[in-house]
């Protein structure tokens, strides 16, 4: 029977679609040591948890790793491919799901949300009223979106057609941004921004994308929101701007060491909002990524190609291991 290993439980739904397909196996924890002593007898794998890259050399039986959603930086891509390893995701599943929450988080930051719940709950009701005299406008902004894939268009979709939002757009592709969008280099989307918002993949073009630099640009009440990946944003930089009072404020969803350190500098601000790498995750998104990933994984199983393959060079060796 195939051995289908998740580094994460998953969706009812898709567990019992992986069931029926084979023997499921969830990671007791998600660490490298535990995949890695774990996982070596799997024939595919669902990852929602970083791949250490020695797990390809030494699983022989291994056709895949599909991963539980779209960014593919969690799976050694060197490392699978040269082992013949297919690498595989679930592109769009939760784009919408992490479009509102953007939404969400900006609207928070501008109504000065965090401050006023804290202060109508200790301090009573006209000190938490006072916050709205600082309060703004998400309408008449400009937004700027760094990464015009699944999510920057489905962001885009929501912003301009749901408020009215002029956007600005950076991308790899400018033939591929849609109708309504300005193409702008990432300097000039950043200074331009009142709203600016990282949802690019990480990619050694993009690891330090936001630097000094660019954050010094940024306009004196702008918000940032990264969704991305935390090394796309220099730290570093940003705490010293953020401590200096340069800018409006920002939501991180992702970081560079996650977990985040409970004592981390980001926890100290007001106008910071903190999520645990969630803004893709709700019930109905865990459920298409979930079943999205068991359809590619049943698939390979069946002998057939995954749909949204992501390492194609790897099929010659793949072949040479698992022939027809």
């Amino acid at each position: 029977m195939s051995v289908i290993f998740s580094t994460h439980p998953l969706h009812p739904r898709a567990t019992r679609l992986l069931a029926e397909a084979g023997e499921l196996k969830i990671a007791t924890a998600p660490d490298p040591d535990t995949i890695l002593r774990e996982g070596g007898d799997a024939d595919v794998l669902i990852v929602r948890a970083p791949i250490p890259p020695s797990l390809f050399a030494g699983a022989a039986g291994l056709r895949a790793a599909i991963r539980h959603g779209s960014g593919i930086d969690m799976i050694p891509y060197e490392a699978a491919t040269r082992e013949g390893v297919l690498i595989a995701n679930v592109p769009g599943a939760n784009a919408t799901t992490v479009a509102e929450h953007i939404i969400m988080v900006t609207l928070a930051l501008l109504r000065q949300f965090r401050t006023l719940d804290r202060d109508l709950r200790a301090n009573g009701w006209l000190a938490g009223r006072e916050h709205a005299n600082d309060a703004l406008d998400l309408a008449g902004r400009v937004l700027g979106i760094i990464g015009m894939g699944n999510v920057g268009r489905a962001l885009f979709r929501i912003a301009h057609h749901g408020f009215g939002l002029e956007v600005l757009a950076n991308s790899r592709n400018v033939a591929s941004l849609p109708e309504g969008t300005r193409f702008a280099s990432v300097d000039e989307l950043v200074e331009a921004s009142d709203i600016v918002v990282l949802c690019c993949p990480l990619t050694p073009e993009t690891t330090g994308l936001l630097n000094r630099d660019r954050i010094a640009r940024l306009k004196p009440g702008a918000i940032l929101v990264n969704v991305s990946r935390g090394p796309v944003v220099d730290d570093v930089a940003l705490i010293d701007a953020l401590a200096n009072g340069r800018f409006g404020g920002a939501a991180l969803d992702v970081f560079s060491t996650q977990p985040l350190p409970p004592d981390h500098p980001y926890f100290t601000f007001d106008n910071v909002i903190v999520t645990p790498h969630m803004a893709g995750i709700t019930e109905e998104s865990m459920m298409r990524m979930g079943t999205g990933a068991a359809a590619e994984a049943i698939r390979v199983l069946s002998g057939e190609l995954p749909l949204n393959l992501r390492n194609p060079e790897a099929l010659p060796r793949y072949r040479e291991r698992f022939p027809v």
